[in-house]
């Protein structure tokens, strides 16, 4: 089942001085995540709704979009949410005369009804069987530049007990495993690493734990495994509640697989083009600062006190020690990754239409960016690190 909305309270929206009202927008997600069923699939109810509140806002309140520029970006608050943070911090979105509202939300499935609705403009996160279903309903969506993508340190853990017993991937047969939500791009490492050895998901016990949670599970027993990202999983090892098993990059192919991205609101694209290209050549800055930290430049210090600012967790050192997930510099998708993750969702019944690449991605955004900004060069010569190049 998807996480309950309760995992919601205590996660206030970032103090900006002009955010909605706090309370009010945490019922608008815990509705959503209620009305989420287990394949991240959007009710056609909600999707109704969220067409009544595009025709009236006396139906659904006022529209969030308060000005032409006014541009709502909802985030997962994650290292991988960074560029976002980047991009708002350092004045790159207001540099290209856009009003930016930055609101945490739990995973993008919340998200899609309220980019459909138009109170968000612009989500990012993991990528998430909702957006293809969403698609596949109608919702005016689409993935305009990428956030993520191997090396991603993502991991699978295991309980303190159990390091001398699971050894293999086909040790994992009949365990129980911990994965964040229904359709998560997380659950695409487990089905890579459990496929190298001939087992699916059938073969395993898959329990929905939020990555906060899933330390305390492997601890008292309550699963045997857990995918884990950064900087949770690094948390989990350095407090000794499970153990570092399997790094999933070793099994993620084809490669670079993006898994992280922003999903838009492709009406409120089309009506603003140049603002929306104007938003995400900003994005592109934050990412390429992003990049130049990832790689131990100069600028390291200043990103991990924006992470911090904007709420990511961990303390200075645990977040300069941890592995960053790393990204193309411009934005731009590895499509063969992308179908190759909707052919997982599809294989494992997470949703039932594939689409084609140009319905899924608009490479317009990560174009432009690359042509505004020329071509990106690690400063620091002596990183060995992949990725971020």
């Amino acid at each position: 089942m998807p996480e309950p909305s309760s995992a919601l309270e205590g996660r206030p929206f970032l103090d900006k001085g002009r955010y909605l009202n706090k309370d009010r927008g945490r019922r608008i997600v815990a509705r959503v995540n209620q009305r989420a069923n287990p394949n991240g699939e959007v009710p056609l109810r909600f999707f109704r709704d969220s067409l009544f509140c595009l025709l009236g806002a006396a139906l659904c309140g006022p529209a969030m979009a308060q000005s032409s520029n006014h541009v709502v970006i909802a985030t997962v608050p994650t290292i991988a949410s960074t560029s976002t943070y980047i991009a708002d911090a350092k004045g790159y979105l207001k540099d290209a005369g856009i009003d930016a509202e930055i609101q945490n939300i739990d995973s993008v499935s919340t998200a899609m009804p309220l980019l459909a609705s138009g109170r968000a403009q612009v989500a990012q996160g993991g990528f998430s069987a909702a957006y293809w279903n969403g698609l596949a309903q109608g919702m005016p969506l689409v993935m305009a530049f990428e956030g993520g993508s191997t090396p991603l340190n993502h991991h699978i853990l295991i309980g303190t007990n159990l390091k001398d017993k699971i050894k293999t991937p086909a040790d994992l047969k009949g365990r129980s495993i911990a994965l964040n939500a229904p359709g998560s791009i997380i659950g695409y490492d487990l089905y890579k690493v459990l496929g190298s050895a001939g087992l699916t998901f059938k073969d395993v016990d898959i329990k929905y734990i939020s990555f906060p949670q899933m330390g305390i599970a492997l601890q008292n027993g309550a699963v045997d495994a857990a995918v884990n990202v950064p900087p949770f999983g690094d948390l989990i090892i350095e407090k000794k509640l499970g153990i570092n098993w399997i790094d999933t990059d070793d099994y993620l192919k084809p490669s670079p697989t993006s898994v992280v991205h922003y999903v838009i609101n492709s009406d409120w694209a089309k009506q603003n083009v140049d603002l929306a290209h104007r938003l995400f050549v900003a994005m592109a800055r934050g990412t390429r600062d992003y990049c130049q930290a990832y790689h131990h430049g100069k600028n390291r210090e200043e990103v991990i006190a924006i992470m911090q600012k904007y709420g990511v967790a961990g303390d200075h050192d645990s977040l300069d020690k941890f592995p960053w997930q790393a990204r193309d510099p411009n934005g731009k998708f590895n499509i063969d990754s992308v179908l190759d993750v909707q052919d997982w969702y599809f294989k494992d019944g997470y949703i039932k239409k594939k689409l084609t690449a140009e319905e899924l991605v608009d490479p317009s955004y990560s174009a432009e960016a690359a042509k505004q900004l020329g071509a990106f060069e690690v400063a620091n010569k002596d990183s060995k690190l992949g990725g971020c190049r």
